[in-house]
């Protein structure tokens, strides 16, 4: 599928210092406008919410891929994306089946490494115990 998309993505942070929060946006600000093609950029200053401060961003994004959400989904975790065009989106079958394996695919990597990660950690308690 060759058609043009219209996102409207947010991706927010959520930490502490501020300064350090400020600085991870500005990266992930960097790092999102080299790989993808940036139409609009909105940045948020950072507020604070009780110990912690928070800023988001929301880009105005085009992709030529729908496959790509998925990418911006696992990559960046924003908090939202919203497909602004087109209105309506016509998908084979077969391409829409493609999209949702690999979809899960990510996500049994992404469960095969938590898996591991509490086996290991059950482990380490065990160790820690003996």
């Amino acid at each position: 599928m060759k058609d043009r998309f219209l996102l409207r993505v947010v991706i927010e942070i959520l930490g502490s210092p501020k300064e350090h929060v400020e600085k991870t946006m500005g990266m992930v600000i960097e790092k999102f406008k080299e790989e993808y093609d940036v139409k609009k950029e909105k940045l948020h200053k950072a507020e604070q919410i009780k110990q912690f401060w928070n800023t988001f961003v929301e880009f105005e994004v085009e992709i030529d891929k729908i496959e790509k959400i998925i990418d911006i989904s696992f990559n960046y975790l924003p908090s939202s994306i919203e497909v602004i065009e087109p209105s309506h989106i016509n998908i084979k079958n077969q391409e829409f089946s493609n999209i949702f394996n690999d979809l899960l695919a990510k996500l049994h990597n992404y469960d095969m490494f938590l898996k591991n990660l509490r086996a290991e950690n059950v482990l380490l308690k065990k160790q820690i115990k003996e």
